[in-house]
């Protein structure tokens, strides 16, 4: 259940986000739980269950009402993802990606047109878009890797190039893609291309480590064109673009994560209590109890750095360096707490019968989307003035 999420953290919450954290909580453990091992096994995306997000309203949580939104904060938003992480990442990174990377650029940089035709869709689930920024030759160089290129004929964009790691982006709902390409004089810009666009081609999903029922692909762009208005702010500011949408990403990843962590600490309390090994459960021994301790200190912890950055965020304040800081604990501490639980349920451990053996197998991937810890320890070491 999802006591522990709470624990500690829930004054702390308002009463209408600790009100909306609980259903959250009570669909991740009755509707999500149940269901969520035949898609992972198969490795099959669940329509369904993405559905009925949208029908909860987690999809539109950070939205305006006039587009079909719940008017609610990032905080609350960050604490939905939590709680769907803590029971599956798959479902979590759908959620996440889903308004982080697809929705949220429409609604931060998009024309009140774009925001009118595309978000209420996507704000009750009903479809979803996808964030083509990564390519075969970039990863975290973006800039120099960047060779998806659109060039201006009359009042269309002739899109060439193609994306790779593409969360959502060849899903039976999924109904467009923002792409960032070069255009002009060499500089980034971000353009909307609706998947039923000619040209516009979706390769068959990876084979992860993780995330098995999570849709990611490689997107190839073959002469597309979409109409001029369908650029996204201003021609030439998409590096600001999705710098910022980043920014606000890695607050969202770093929740993910402790979804994760919070997910290790629940299952392997349950477990060390009903384990017995030499006549007693295996919680009576202190090398257990102090492994378990030690995941409950990570899932506070990280918990606190996520909702600091998310305060200063909704402030207004500077949060670059407090979402950096956020995304690189709490990824980081996600591996270890996948491992020492994994490790802590011994040989059921290494099956993904297990909760944990799923996160074992999810975790890793935390440390390098929304940018690798590397560039997080990149990012705050310039922040200091090194």
């Amino acid at each position: 259940m999802a006591t522990s999420a709470a624990s500690g953290a829930a004054g702390e919450l308002s009463e209408e986000q600790e009100a909306f954290r609980r259903v959250v909580a009570a669909f991740a453990d009755e509707v999500v739980a149940p269901a969520v091992d035949g898609y992972v096994a198969e490795g099959r995306f669940p329509v369904e269950l993405v559905r009925q997000m949208g029908e909860l309203g987690l999809f539109g949580l950070p939205f305006p009402e006039e587009y079909g939104g719940l008017g609610g904060d990032y905080l609350t938003f960050c604490l939905a993802i939590e709680e769907i992480g803590r029971v599956d990442q798959s479902l979590g990174i759908t959620l996440e990606a889903g308004v982080g990377l697809g929705a949220a650029p429409i609604a931060e940089f998009g024309t009140d047109a774009q925001r009118q035709r595309y978000l209420p869709r996507l704000c009750r689930g009903e479809a979803l878009a996808g964030f083509g920024l990564t390519e075969a030759g970039g990863g975290s160089d973006v800039m120099g890797g960047t060779r998806t290129r659109a060039v201006r004929d009359g009042d269309e964009w002739v899109i060439d190039g193609s994306k790779q790691f593409i969360t959502n982006s060849g899903t039976e709902l999924t109904e467009l893609v923002t792409v960032t390409a070069l255009t002009g004089g060499g500089e980034l810009t971000a353009i909307i291309v609706p998947t039923d666009t000619p040209g516009f081609g979706v390769s068959p999903p990876y084979r992860k480590v993780g995330w098995h029922a999570s849709d990611t692909r490689e997107l190839t762009f073959d002469g597309v064109r979409v109409p001029v208005e369908n650029t996204l702010g201003e021609v030439g500011q998409g590096l600001r673009q999705f710098l910022k949408t980043l920014d606000d990403g890695r607050i969202a990843i770093s929740a993910l994560a402790v979804g994760l962590i919070q997910g290790c600490v629940d299952e392997c309390v349950r477990y060390a209590k009903e384990r017995e090994a030499f006549g007693r459960p295996i919680g009576a021994n202190q090398a257990i109890a102090f492994k378990i301790a030690d995941l409950e200190v990570a899932a506070q912890t990280a918990r606190q750095m996520y909702r600091y950055a998310c305060r200063r965020k909704q402030a207004g304040l500077p949060y670059k360096r407090e979402a950096s800081i956020a995304k690189l604990y709490s990824s980081e501490a996600a591996v270890t707490a996948a491992r020492e639980a994994t490790q802590i349920f011994g040989g059921m451990g290494f099956t993904t019968e297990t909760r944990v053996g799923r996160f074992y197998q999810d975790a890793k991937i935390l440390e390098i989307g929304e940018g690798t810890s590397e560039v997080q320890r990149l990012l705050i070491g310039r922040d200091l003035g090194l």
